[in-house]
């Protein structure tokens, strides 16, 4: 496959949704019109699903792809055992290299949606374990040898932590020295990812600049922030996974802040920037409700998910659901052998609680209704029959069967 040199087309994938590009956006453009770059973005597989935050470096893989360069999505399983410590005060949880794995073994199917992993130019799927776990102490000084703590202590978050005298782990140093080294084994041309990343990935680009004499492109994106500037992400809570029913994701875009509106139009969908500019331009003009523009948004991402037609069809349900009040058509029905259960019980075999204190939380929220009827008793024992249909929250729902 040949690559697209179209200038028009090459401001766009540097320009939407992108935050900063070292060394620089011209440098980079002349590349990407010059030959064909090698391109990755990494994704820990901390949890089992990949989510809206994620979407938003797999598209601008897919732009990349589409302008026929070579797109590798790597899946941190050597990475995600230690976790990465960006913006965390405390260290995180280690996971094993079993629940790593276990969490990434739908990956390729859900970024599948996106990417082509066929054809003229496939994407390709790597694991860092495969040249990470190969890695020497001898080696790892060697490597190490090419940092100084200095530069790995200006990270803003470990000077929080320094200011807080919160401990700085080890193996968390280390996080941008393991993801360093992926640069220089898959020897890439440019990497991709969030804002927030940025320190990860310029590490990186000097141990490339060091070992292989080359000039690493780093390009960060803009993150999904709510009003308060925070992710909107796996671990700040609001995800939205990709593995979302196509109502439930409706729905949970729908809870979206309105904030959150006019970036969310530019970094998860592919609508034109002068329509993004007009919904800009109505929005601060007061001259639409933010709840039809968030409508069109849940419309468009659903419809990148799933297609039009399913898009279509979570619309009219989260009509049914959310402003008609009515039950959704198809609901998830679960089979119960217990005549009777604590309410908190009933809700975690449900699955539409984790855990009891979830559960508790969510019935004195008023969170919780059974056959229409508000829960506010978590000692409640529940009698179960056939057809009783339970809500939590606004979009979960169970039909006993």
């Amino acid at each position: 496959m040949e690559i697209n040199t179209d200038s028009n087309k090459i401001e766009e994938v540097l320009t939407r949704g992108v935050e900063k590009i070292y060394p620089s956006k011209d440098l980079l453009k002349t590349n990407l019109k010059s030959r064909k770059i090698r391109i990755y973005q990494g994704f820990d597989p901390s949890k089992p699903n990949l989510h809206l935050g994620n979407l938003v470096g797999i598209l601008k893989l897919k732009e990349f792809q589409e302008l026929g360069h070579e797109v590798i999505f790597l899946i941190g399983d050597f990475t995600g055992m230690i976790g990465d410590p960006t913006e965390k005060l405390s260290v995180r949880k280690k996971l094993t290299r079993e629940e790593v794995l276990e969490n990434a073994k739908s990956y390729k199917e859900q970024v599948g949606r996106f990417l082509n992993f066929s054809g003229g130019n496939p994407a390709k799927i790597m694991f860092n374990s495969y040249w990470l776990d190969k890695i020497s102490f001898k080696d790892l000084i060697e490597i190490t040898s090419n940092f100084t703590v200095q530069r790995i202590l200006e990270r803003d978050f470990f000077q929080e932590r320094i200011k807080k005298e919160k401990p700085i782990f080890l193996h968390e140093f280390l996080y941008p020295v393991a993801q360093a080294v992926d640069s220089v084994k898959m020897d890439v041309d440019l990497e991709i990812g969030g804002s927030d990343q940025t320190f990860n990935m310029l590490v990186g680009r000097d141990l490339v600049k060091t070992l292989k004499n080359k000039e690493k492109f780093v390009l960060s994106t803009k993150l999904l922030i709510d009003k308060e500037g925070k992710k909107v992400g796996k671990t700040t809570g609001g995800a939205v996974f990709l593995n979302f029913p196509p109502i439930e994701m409706f729905g949970a875009i729908m809870a979206f802040s309105d904030e959150i509106i006019i970036s969310g139009f530019e970094i998860l969908t592919f609508l034109p920037f002068s329509q993004i500019k007009k919904y800009e331009k109505v929005l601060k003009e007061k001259k639409i409700n933010p709840k039809e523009l968030k409508k069109i948004l849940a419309l468009e991402i659903v419809k990148l998910n799933y297609g039009e037609e399913k898009a279509k069809e979570a619309e009219k349900e989260f009509e049914k659901v959310f402003k008609e009040k009515k039950l959704p058509t198809e609901i998830p029905g679960i089979g119960i052998k217990e005549k009777s259960l604590n309410i908190l019980d009933l809700l975690i075999k449900t699955g539409l609680t984790s855990s009891k204190s979830e559960a508790k939380r969510l019935i004195l929220q008023k969170g919780v209704e059974i056959d229409g009827i508000l829960k506010s008793d978590w000692r409640e024992i529940i009698a179960i029959k056939k057809g009783m249909a339970i809500k939590v929250g606004k979009r979960k729902f169970a039909k006993l069967i």
